[in-house]
């Protein structure tokens, strides 16, 4: 997934601003390459241009230098990067949208990688704009203004039907504002109704992202925002906050027909308890019998070598819920093979529930009861199929069949006409976290020896009762240039007493205070208070590797920091 810039001039001021831009060769080219400068520091992948204003025609061949030079620029300094021309002003410098590709704007198509197309356009525009480009067709992109204003199809709940033509025409397709959804509190709340609109752009497209493609593979289904956020099954804070770039890859969940639903409901929820992040798969409804449910959370296309797979994954249950996966393999031309890993249990019973269902069942070889984190259980299968593709990963939700003791105990309480098959049951399950890799479970870090951390800018301001707030900036970086292993760290400041108050029962040590985290080796604190009696901060930089594994705060690297004054 790209991130674009948005660079628009409109109005007086836009206006103001695009004759000092425009107003030499020398000038478009300058600007241009500042703004390839700024998308190279701040990390993002290119540039939407939108000159929404009328210009003097004189202008337009060095508006041609400027998007010609950006886009050759990004292209240099960023490989892979994109340049998006928007459909307002045309090569005669009227401001005049034309809804569809032609002579008008094509001259700014040919010189950038593509054109965002204005949203009011006519049904056959999508045909004739991929004519008009020819082999470059992919890079039309057909505006839909989600708050339906003039646009095909009217937009909103109807979305899918401008979808259908764009798709039937072969175009690509730019959606503007699919904010609308929690912007107009749509019922009966966000979560269902934004999983219900990107429904319908899914049914009308299809899949167009399969994962995983590679090892390691991990998603612990945060959708970065949340009411609290937990690591290893611990909540560590319980503060709503919102952070996009802790978003994890997301599980695809087919959003059931009103008409008949599911008797067990699927969800990514950010209310219960998770176990990395702020986000978790919950399942919950009941069960009939020995009846089981699946649902596919990834769709993949993951070549498989000589070495075995592990699958790691962290569930919650309640009463007898078990939640296993399913996962299918393709093999030759047209073979086909599934396998379920069960959940821990009684071996010889999932055998005869599941043997049939399946071409094998796994059963776990390791199951792991977090100390700190009650209720959450990791479980570990491992397997090999050198030759085979991991095509899809599902849930499967079922009940532990009681045991030959339990069977007898309930028949001698209800009576000889009692059969072994359960009536309808409550059931419910998390999961957590999924991790799927090659390498043995535990992932090695640098001891923190190896890393060099340091304070910047650092400023302390005097409170009220002898306290202090602080602003620092930490950075951090490994001695061996291998920090672009590790995707992300979690931060935490522990506030160190002075020895005297400490005995008095003041300031305590070793409290691990979570504060954030980064994705980049550092990490700003800003007006952190400071008690008074704190002699030293010491901020732990917890390394956590792409398999969702994270570091011992214990054995992570850290600066310590003395308080001014103390």
């Amino acid at each position: 997934m790209k991130v674009l810039g948005t660079f628009i001039t409109e109005w007086d001021e836009g206006k103001a601003n695009a004759d000092i831009i425009l107003s030499t060769r020398e000038s478009a080219q300058m600007y241009a390459e500042r703004l390839t400068e700024l998308a190279v520091a701040l990390g993002f992948d290119g540039w939407l241009v939108n000159m929404e204003i009328k210009l003097d025609k004189g202008q337009i061949p060095n508006l041609k230098v400027f998007v010609s030079h950006l886009t050759q620029t990004m292209h240099s300094a960023m490989p892979g990067s994109l340049v998006i021309w928007y459909d307002a002003v045309t090569i005669d410098g009227d401001l005049n949208w034309q809804n569809q590709l032609n002579d008008r704007n094509k001259p700014f198509f040919d010189i950038s990688d593509g054109i965002f197309v204005n949203y009011t356009w006519l049904e056959d525009y999508p045909k004739l704009s991929a004519a008009v480009a020819g082999d470059r067709k992919f890079d039309v992109y057909m505006g839909i203004d989600v708050f339906g204003r003039g646009t095909y199809g009217g937009g909103q709940w109807t979305t899918n039907v401008a979808l259908d033509v764009i798709k039937k025409d072969d175009v690509s397709a730019a959606i503007f504002a699919p904010g609308w959804v929690y912007e107009t509190k749509q019922p009966p709340d966000f979560e269902s109704a934004q999983n219900r609109w990107w429904g319908l752009v899914e049914k009308s497209w299809g899949i167009v992202q399969n994962y995983p493609k590679a090892l390691p593979f991990y998603s612990n289904f945060d959708q970065g925002h949340g009411y609290h956020i937990s690591i290893n099954g611990g909540e560590i804070s319980v503060d709503p906050w919102n952070n996009i770039s802790c978003q994890s890859l997301q599980p695809f969940l087919e959003v059931p027909g009103d008409s008949v639903p599911d008797k067990i409901q699927v969800l990514v929820n950010f209310k219960e308890a998770s176990y990395n992040g702020g986000g978790n798969i919950t399942f919950k409804g009941t069960l009939e019998g020995n009846a089981y449910f699946t649902t596919k959370l990834f769709q993949g296309e993951l070549p498989l070598g000589d070495l075995p797979v592990h699958f790691i994954y962290s569930v919650k249950t309640e009463g007898n819920s078990m939640l296993g996966l399913y996962l299918q393999f393709s093999f030759g031309l047209n073979g086909r093979k599934t396998v379920l890993l069960a959940s821990s249990g009684n071996t010889l019973l999932t055998m005869n529930q599941f043997s049939s269902q399946f071409s094998d069942v796994i059963m776990p070889h390791r199951v792991m009861n977090q100390e700190k984190a009650p209720g959450w259980v990791i479980q570990e299968s491992s397997i090999a199929m050198n030759g085979y593709v991991l095509t899809e990963i599902h849930a499967v939700c079922y009940k532990a069949k009681p045991g030959v003791t339990e069977l007898r105990l309930e028949s001698d309480s209800v009576g000889e006409n009692n059969t072994t098959a359960r009536g309808p049951s409550e059931y419910y399950a998390v999961l957590g976290s999924l991790t799927v890799k090659t390498s043995s479970p535990n992932s090695d870090f640098p001891p923190s020896s190896l890393w060099l951390v340091e304070g910047q800018d650092i400023e302390w301001t005097s409170g009220s009762q002898g306290s202090k707030t602080l602003s620092v900036k930490v950075v951090w970086k490994s001695k061996h240039g291998n920090a672009s292993l590790f995707p992300n760290y979690n931060i935490y400041v522990e506030k160190l007493a002075n020895q005297s108050v400490a005995n008095l029962g003041g300031v305590v040590d070793g409290v691990q205070e979570y504060i954030g985290v980064a994705l980049v080796q550092a990490f700003y604190v800003s007006d952190l208070v400071v008690p008074s009696g704190t002699s030293s901060l010491k901020f732990i930089i917890q390394v956590c590797a792409s398999d969702g594994t994270c570091q011992k705060l214990d054995d992570s690297p850290f600066l310590q920091l003395h308080v001014e004054g103390s």
